[in-house]
């Protein structure tokens, strides 16, 4: 029976590339349809906490091998330029997705993944199989994963409730040239947005903000938004003024969306940023699609050596992905509607520059703990 079973997985970036790897590795068979080619660069903060490098070691990735910057230290300000700097309790590390998404999908090739270039345009679920079918051809699979971001067609395909609604939320990243302290991670707080700076492996500062869509279109354009919003924070200022883009222009996706999705929809497991988008500003991201292939992966495979129902599966993932995430998911919300107001904002940090302990509780609220690299 194990031998029949093909787990397509609809989405070839963090989630669906690392649960690719772990289901191969264990022997079954796996094909992922990804629409891109490969390397590509998307918006993204391009930080990865600590937490997931021993399970990525037992996947056979070794991200400070490729030169990754190692970040050990925070920095925030709110909108009127008060700041604090602490060191973060686990640490992370700096890496695009550029090259991340590369390292993952050579891994994948090397140990057996089937990888298909294409775009699903309809998928059906009928007597126990999937019927997924793409541009160029159907294919025919046991599971289906969904790992295909945070808006797909796919969502649109399976009718998810969050598809209907529109979102306020625009995201911007690009790269620069800048002397900036490798160690770092920043977050920088402005009027309907907040903003993020950290080295990646080529030495470059990734920055990427997000923004609510209300305040953006009152501007011409990203520059002057830039220049008229971003830049009245001083340190984003100081930032802008003497950074060099390295990017022809910004990378922008819209339509981001932060309210509840489901883990199971129509029997896919839904991973990554499909399952549930933790707001940018907590960092961890990046982490928690890892994090969330490594659960699915291995609910799956317990599902199959012990032969129980696709109920059964389908219950035991969304119970281990909300123990390991609701929390941090209300967290990060709360959050975010926090330096959302400037009063609330103000305060906070001048009462975190009292107590250090206390932000990296807040943190610490919004990340896991260091993952087991039992396999």
């Amino acid at each position: 029976m194990h031998k029949d079973i093909h787990i397509v997985i609809i989405g070839g970036g963090l989630a669906g590339l690392t649960a690719a790897i772990h289901l191969a590795l264990k022997g079954k068979k796996v094909t992922v349809i990804e629409k891109n080619n490969y390397p590509k660069h998307k918006v993204c903060g391009e930080y990865i906490s600590n937490e997931v490098l021993p399970y990525l070691h037992t996947l056979g990735i070794y991200p400070k091998d490729h030169g990754v910057k190692r970040i050990s230290n925070f920095l925030f300000s709110n909108h009127s330029g008060s700041s604090l700097e602490i060191s973060l309790p686990l640490g992370g590390f700096g890496i695009s997705r550029y090259a991340i998404d590369q390292l993952l999908f050579d891994r994948a090739k090397e140990v057996g993944v089937i990888c298909i270039q294409d775009l699903v345009i309809d998928l059906k679920y009928e007597n126990e199989i999937f019927k997924v079918k793409t541009r160029k051809s159907v294919l025919e699979a046991t599971y289906v994963i969904g790992a295909y971001g945070k808006r797909s067609g796919v969502d649109v395909t399976l009718s998810r409730k969050f598809i209907k609604n529109t979102s306020p939320w625009l995201a911007v990243k690009a790269h620069y040239k800048a002397d900036f302290p490798e160690d770092l991670v920043a977050l920088h707080n402005f009027d309907g947005g907040y903003c993020g700076l950290s080295k990646v492996e080529t030495g470059a500062v990734n920055v990427c903000y997000l923004a609510d869509y209300k305040t953006f279109k009152k501007y011409k354009d990203l520059q002057s938004y830039q220049n008229e919003v971003l830049e009245k924070n001083k340190y984003l200022k100081d930032f802008f003024t003497t950074a060099t883009p390295l990017f022809k222009k910004p990378l922008t996706i819209s339509q981001i969306f932060f309210e509840d999705k489901t883990t199971i929809e129509n029997h896919i497991l839904m991973i990554g940023d499909s399952a549930g988008l933790i707001h940018p500003l907590c960092g961890n991201g990046m982490a928690m699609a890892i994090h969330s292939a490594k659960i699915a992966s291995d609910c799956l495979l317990h599902h199959i050596y012990v032969g129980s129902s696709r109920r059964e599966l389908e219950l035991a993932y969304t119970a281990q992905w909300k123990s390991v995430f609701a929390k941090r998911m209300r967290n990060g919300a709360m959050i975010q509607k926090g330096l959302f107001n400037k009063r609330i904002a103000k305060l906070g940090v001048s009462i975190l520059q009292r107590s250090p302990s206390l932000l990296k509780k807040v943190i610490t609220s919004t990340h896991g703990t260091i993952l087991s690299d039992e396999f």
